[in-house]
């Protein structure tokens, strides 16, 4: 049975260590999953031989909580968590959060805003100079100079504001494993400079093939260099044709290396095949164990990158375009340990990923000369070059099928709709409609402007209503009476009140009223970020209308839930101003009623009376989106 790593003192004495090679701080709960990157890292330095005592969620207050297992052999390794702590600690809005889902009950203030800058401080205090690698999405996506939402300001990088010695991006096996190599071997931490999928700040600038960047208090002075700088840094994210990059801090230099290449197939197996527990560790049992495993304890991880490049989504900046996937046999191992853990009921959750219907590159170029600069693979239509085909996913989820004691086998993670019609081939679609769809699909159109799916890098209206009609219309050949749940985003860079009120009028149309609607996160590490702080696409670098106020913006997520009697009054003021007032009114096409005056209400009572409120009907959500039933 898999034992889980030290996570106290006792723990790691009763394995008869009397110093660990490395001590792994991380913002989060531990929970030994593969989903988690602390636990993918920790069980990589295990299988090569190295000794890793982790550090979950430590008192940030005290820099004698970093001393519990002494002073590492080769250093610490700090990472803030699975999503970035600001995220996880406050809303859109900037509200705190009431809980916090990766920590033991949900339980807020166990770890700090931005951890990964006040671990690294407190064990400075601890150990001086022993070495530091920070890495994780925190640490990934703010390795250059960024704007910070919270703090609606330009932040340093990282690594210059935590003083760490070495930052990892992206996926990070390789590299700690051959840092843990150099500095095994007795190599300075200030010495290893050549290591890809790392950055470093040095008094002296890089040789060779440089992309360099701006001094950082010339980025403060002019938004355009902003954005200028990220689609530099953007393009050179390929492990093929990526090039070294820089960014300047008065006397120092940030240099980032190339990314590392993609784990191929083989390497993806072993990786995912380690003797993970697949769950949290025990001292969080009487606290209710980590909210965050829920919804993936039964789930599987088939592949990594994605070669949709939304302009939202952080991916491209971190994990990278170039798909790779695990084989089918070592997906079928994982399904048959799942099936034999005690908890398990029959459902696979998802077997999916960034992307879950990526299984393989773009295209065949890709292998050999990465990915086209410049250019999308999917936007604004489907490159002539790629290849959609379903085929291997379709035979995967079959096998999976098969495992004893798998009742059902769901697809959760994002479906790509567009590449899903690019392929000339049905099978999967009609096999994901009648086999894999949990009651409901979620899919992300994210809008129905063209104008802001551009922005977005997302494919054209026409194309999600293609998609639309055709899920329908297998859900009623194979009598299925299923849901299609759309993702969307008000607010984003592109959106103004007109094109919000547009969004209003397709849901209306189409009878669909969204419980949920997700107002636009500018966080690090992502083009549309860029967009929100400059008022530039960083690809054209033309202006971007943006919306930053924050009434106008709750008047745009008003207006996709325009039937909630709480929106009513930012309903009729976003119509009003946007010279839509053709909206307020009583007729079929209208968004809502007008606001009578207390007197002038119409009579509610009385027999064959109508009552006239504000009050939404019913919800209708199952009128378009559920198909009748065959006689």
């Amino acid at each position: 049975m898999a034992a889980f790593l030290p996570a106290t003192r006792a723990e790691m004495d009763a394995r008869g260590w009397d110093q660990p090679d490395f001590v792994y701080v991380i913002g989060d709960a531990y929970v030994d999953h593969p989903t988690f990157g602390p636990a993918i890292i920790s069980r990589v330095l295990e299988a090569v031989g190295y000794r890793v005592a982790m550090l979950p969620q430590p008192d940030f207050r005290d820099a004698t909580a970093f001393q519990v297992y002494g002073r590492p052999r080769l250093g610490f390794l700090v990472c803030g968590g699975n999503i970035d702590s600001m995220v996880a600690h406050y809303s859109v809005a900037k509200h705190r959060r009431k809980s916090d889902y990766y920590s033991p009950g949900g339980q807020m203030g166990l770890r700090p805003d931005r951890p990964v800058i006040v671990y690294t401080n407190r064990i400075r205090e601890a150990y001086g100079d022993v070495p530091i690698i920070i890495g994780g999405l925190e640490a990934s996506l703010r390795r250059f100079a960024h704007y910070d939402y919270w703090d609606d300001t330009l932040r340093r990088s990282i690594l210059v504001d935590s003083g760490a010695d070495l930052l990892i991006y992206g996926m990070g096996e390789r590299a700690i494993v051959r840092i843990a190599e150099l500095l095994d071997k007795g190599v300075p931490i200030g010495n290893i400079r050549d290591v890809r999928g790392t950055c470093y700040l040095s008094a002296d600038k890089p040789t060779g093939d440089v992309v360099e960047g701006f001094e950082f208090e010339k980025l403060q002075a002019d938004k355009r260099l902003v954005a200028q700088a990220f689609s530099r840094q953007f393009k050179e994210q390929d492990a093929v044709r990526g090039r070294t990059v820089t960014e300047y801090y008065g006397g120092r230099v940030l240099v980032q290396n190339p990314p590392q290449p993609p784990l191929e197939q083989e390497e993806l197996d072993r990786v995912y095949e380690l003797p993970y527990t697949r769950n949290w560790h025990p001292m969080y049992d009487e606290m209710g164990g980590v909210p965050a495993i829920a919804e993936v304890k039964f789930s599987i991880a088939h592949n990594r990158g994605c070669f949709g490049n939304c302009n939202f989504c952080a991916i491209t900046f971190h994990q990278g375009s170039a798909v790779r996937a695990r084989s089918i046999a070592s997906v079928v191992r994982e399904a048959e340990t799942i099936a034999a853990m005690p908890d398990f009921k029959g459902y696979i959750h998802d077997v999916g990923g960034p992307t879950a219907n990526f299984r393989r590159p773009a295209c065949d170029r890709q292998l050999t000369e990465g990915t086209c600069k410049g250019r999308k693979c999917l936007f604004p239509k489907p490159c002539p070059n790629l290849v959609a085909d379903h085929t291997e996913y379709i035979e995967l989820l079959k096998q999976v099928e098969r495992v004893k004691g798998v009742k059902k086998v769901f697809i959760r993670s994002g479906i790509r709709f567009d590449y899903l019609l690019a392929d000339p081939d049905d099978s999967f679609f009609r096999k994901l409609v009648r086999d894999h769809v949990s009651g409901q699909l979620k899919v992300a159109p994210e809008h129905v402007c063209d104008a802001v799916l551009t922005e977005m890098g997302k494919p054209p209206v026409s194309v999600y209503n293609a998609f639309k009609k055709k899920y329908f219309a297998l859900c009623r050949e194979f009598d299925k009476n299923q849901y299609l749940v759309p993702y969307l985003i008000s607010s984003h860079p592109g959106s103004t009140l007109k094109e919000a009120v547009a969004l209003a009028e397709y849901l209306h149309k189409n009878d669909y009223s969204p419980e949920q609607v997700q107002d636009f996160y500018p966080t690090p590490g992502t083009a549309s970020t860029v967009m929100y702080y400059t008022g530039i696409d960083p690809f054209t670098m033309k202006p971007v209308p943006v919306v930053t106020d924050p009434h106008e913006k709750a008047m745009q997520r008003a207006l996709l839930q325009w039937k909630n009697p709480k929106n009513a009054d930012l309903v009729r003021e976003a119509l009003r101003r946007a010279g839509r007032e053709d909206l307020i009114g009583t007729e079929k096409k209208c968004l809502i009623r007008p606001k009578y005056p207390t007197a002038a209400k119409p009579s509610v009572g009385g027999k064959g009376g109508r009552k006239s409120t504000n009050k939404p009907r019913r919800s209708n959500f199952g009128k378009q989106y559920v198909p009748k039933k065959r006689k």
